[in-house]
């Protein structure tokens, strides 16, 4: 046994400090990025994701969010058909991933997509992902994928230091999935013990990722637009988002009413919920590591999507940052104990 003894960050444990700036308007920041990734893809658009969850990662999420220059990895339970049907329909290759796990199951699934949308176009990204990403099946399955498909941008994850960052790119993937626990509907920390603190998962994940020209995701941890500045500014080239994107049109969960109001059932992957839903229910070796919550609908996604880009253009004017690319390099955190003032949060009827 050994104990690491120094301090790690969470988002709630910082903020941004202010700076002089030469901008004059919300207006003037530009928040579209453009990367090139490790094996020669690349990407030009607003670098932040929807999550590939129940309600979120939704073929019609992805259709909208490509309406808005943002990313979406959609769920893995859609089916072949129905994946190469909707990349043709929508023409989304760019703003979206098929994400698979790592069973023979799935990577059957990901080989025969491919296969049908490269009879009329190129399938661009796939999203490996499993909860714990330090197993060695991770690395195995992300080598087969580079074979099978060599020009293709690999996600992988998820992990939270950057020994595995390192290594799950030399085995061939692009793109890094960092977060373990830190998610709104997550409950690994507390079912296991388990995580690693979401700010200083990015800062040191995303060091070890740009020394080997590859790119990292912040997935979880985000409750707020000021969250999402506060990840771009850590280091992360994007950030997915779960729960701030659920509850909207584009998710397809039914409106259901509930003490006066509409609300929408949302839950975490590795949820009970979730399990019965797509395995026939939990297996009898594991236990539920997500909540089930009923969260307020909230219509159509691009007025959420609008609150949280003005959030992040905002946060560069503080700090003088003129794009989104130079807000890590602007950015000079200082150490809190409070970040916001909420006496009279109770009391809120709206923003």
């Amino acid at each position: 046994m050994r104990i690491e003894s120094e301090l790690k960050l969470d988002f709630d444990d910082v903020l941004l400090r202010p700076k002089r700036s030469t901008l004059q308007s919300r207006q003037q920041v530009s928040l579209e990025r453009e990367f090139q990734f490790k094996h020669g893809g690349t990407y030009k658009g607003i670098p932040i994701m929807a999550a590939n969850m129940d309600g979120v990662g939704t073929k019609q999420m992805a259709a909208s969010l490509k309406k808005l220059d943002l990313f979406t990895c959609l769920v893995k339970s859609i089916k072949t058909e129905s994946l190469r049907d909707f990349f043709y329909e929508f023409n989304v290759d760019q703003h979206a991933a098929v994400t698979i796990g790592v069973s023979q199951e799935e990577i059957k699934k990901f080989t025969d997509t491919y296969k049908l949308v490269r009879v009329m176009r190129p399938l661009n990204y796939v999203c490996i992902d499993v909860a714990n990403g330090y197993t060695k099946k991770l690395g195995n399955v992300v080598r087969d994928i580079r074979e099978f498909a060599p020009s293709i941008n690999i996600i992988a994850g998820n992990v939270v230091t950057a020994e595995m960052v390192e290594e799950l790119l030399l085995a061939g993937a692009d793109i890094i999935k960092v977060g373990i626990g830190s998610g709104a509907v997550c409950t690994t920390r507390v079912k296991t013990g388990v995580g690693y603190p979401q700010f200083s998962a990015i800062a040191e994940c995303a060091d070890a990722a740009h020394g080997l020209g590859g790119h990292i995701i912040s997935d979880g941890g985000c409750n707020n637009t000021g969250d999402v500045a506060k990840a771009f500014g850590a280091g992360a080239d994007f950030v997915m988002l779960g729960s701030m994107l659920a509850g909207h049109k584009e998710g397809g969960g039914e409106v259901m009413e509930e003490d006066g109001r509409s609300v929408v059932k949302f839950y975490g992957m590795s949820s009970k919920t979730a399990n019965e839903k797509h395995f026939g229910g939990l297996m009898d070796y594991r236990t539920s590591e997500g909540r089930t919550v009923h969260i307020p609908y909230k219509g159509e996604i691009k007025d959420t999507v609008q609150d949280i880009l003005g959030g992040v253009r905002s946060a560069c004017t503080y700090v003088g940052a003129r794009e989104l690319k130079h807000l890590s390099k602007c950015a000079t955190f200082v150490r809190v104990n409070n970040t916001h003032n909420n006496l009279l949060e109770k009391y809120t009827v709206g923003y």
